[in-house]
């Protein structure tokens, strides 16, 4: 047993009132509707059918991958095992706690663990998108105008990516050098950069496709050192489209990726695949939709809820409706889905959210000048270091109970019997010391802390 920093926990809870709610489309699907008074439990993502179906059929799909997925997608990819064994892992009390005590009524909770993986846990990557939002809104983004736009390459290239993902890395250059390019053409200014920040993306509407395209959050303009700039009069996303489908096939071309006959027939293709929407200008007066848009961005390939179960142990994945179809829902089989959900897993080390232009680190300074807003408070948690952006993950990360309190609406360090603070105590990892204390618990020997109690009696002294 032994005390550690809120750092090194990142925890995990839901409030029994928004267990089961469904998602909020207007708030992108990350916000949680729920009705009454938030009830903190402990999570229990092994009751969950997204769970189940990993926990039972991960290892017999790693068995028959290489006869059966390998062809299409490649060989299994060494990230795939450790990610999924830590998101089993994820959320369970068994593999170690945090104690918290109320300081008023003495009542201890115990919290488990989170597995802070990348491209599984819908609760660890809710999470992340929180604090990369914050991290957005507060260091990154000038007070300027913003756009939406994303970034689509036809099917006939998906394959290409999923086997050599190394070259999704391509696809946000292109991306980038388009935008810049259109962007400058039209303001006629060689002397500004866009701010462009693009995440990588590889799954569609409901993660059973491999569907690589990037989302991106862009300046609706140019913005030139010491932070003037210049806005956009207007955008035409077709030429946007047929400079980055050049682009595209033209470095696939030189990295030779694609044959030269294959590269012109793409090029002849009159619906060619390549698509870039842009949406409506952000104003910064709205800081609150930016923070939306950008939590969008880095969203869960799946929602654990959208997830089920039939009678004849298939799996049924709840969807958008589908345009062409009207259907809401897909049916697959369970080594297909673990499939479709593993693929999604980023490579190790790999960069999912890109910075360039102006938002580039090595130039973020000279071109993004801040207007310090009095009236509004300083960032909790945060210090001032030379390295902004290390400085702000770390600060932020420490304050858990804040980005679960962005996420789930409520705030995982107030006791819910007192309204006070709780305070992490201890970290107890020893096994031995893990299942003699849950043993306990079990046994009805000790108080479950997440059950309501009566109030104290007061004695009439």
């Amino acid at each position: 047993m032994h005390l550690i920093s809120t750092h090194s926990v990142f925890l995990l809870l839901e409030p029994a009132s928004l267990r089961g709610a469904s998602l909020s489309g207007s708030d992108i699907g990350l916000s949680l509707v729920a009705e009454g008074p938030a009830l903190y439990r402990p999570r229990h993502p092994e009751h969950s059918a997204f769970y189940r179906i990993l926990d039972q059929h991960f290892d017999s799909y790693v068995s028959v991958h290489e006869e059966r997925f390998e062809p299409r997608s490649g060989p299994l990819r060494s990230v795939v095992r450790p990610v999924v064994e830590a998101f089993l892992d994820c959320g369970r009390l068994k593999n170690g706690f945090a104690r918290l005590r109320c300081g008023a009524c003495k009542a201890e909770h115990l919290v488990a663990f989170s597995c802070q993986k990348r491209g599984l846990c819908p609760s660890c990557i809710a999470k992340r998108s929180a604090l990369f939002a914050e991290q957005l809104r507060e260091k990154i983004l000038a007070p300027v105008g913003h756009r939406h736009v994303v970034f689509t390459i036809p099917k006939a290239l998906r394959g290409l990516f999923e086997r050599e993902r190394r070259l999704l890395g391509l696809l946000v250059r292109s991306a980038y050098d388009a935008v810049k390019t259109c962007f400058q053409e039209i303001l006629g200014r060689r002397d500004a950069l866009p701010g462009f920040v693009a995440a990588i993306q590889t799954f569609g509407s409901f993660a059973a496709n491999f569907h690589p395209h990037l989302h991106v959050l862009v300046t609706d303009g140019l913005l030139a050192e010491g932070g003037d700039f210049v806005a956009l009069p207007s955008l035409d996303t077709g030429v946007l489209t047929e400079v980055f489908r050049r682009l595209v096939l033209d470095r696939l071309l030189e990295a030779e990726r694609l044959s030269e006959r294959f590269h012109d027939t793409l090029l002849g293709w009159t619906h060619s695949g390549f698509h870039a929407y842009a949406g409506p200008p952000v104003s910064p007066s709205d800081p609150d939709r930016l923070e939306r848009l950008a939590r969008y961005l880095t969203r869960p390939p799946l929602a654990m809820g959208s997830v089920s179960l039939t009678p004849e142990g298939q799996v049924l994945v709840t969807t958008p409706p589908d345009p062409r179809t009207g259907s809401d829902v897909r049916i697959l089989d369970p080594l297909e889905f673990v499939h479709a959900l593993t693929n999604q897993i980023p490579d190790a080390g790999s960069h999912t959210i890109r910075y360039l232009g102006a938002y580039a680190t090595r130039i973020r300074k000279t071109h993004v000048i801040r207007k310090a807003d009095p009236t509004r408070p300083a960032p909790e948690g945060a210090t001032a270091a030379p390295d902004e952006d290390d400085a702000f993950t770390k600060s932020r990360r420490s304050s858990w109970a804040r980005i679960l309190r962005k996420v789930l609406e409520v705030d995982p360090k107030i006791c819910s019997r007192r309204g006070s603070d709780l305070k992490i105590v201890a970290v107890i990892t020893d096994p031995r010391t893990v299942d003699r204390i849950l043993r306990h618990v079990e046994s009805g020997r000790g108080h479950d802390p997440f059950e309501p109690r009566a109030p104290q009696a007061v004695s009439a002294g």
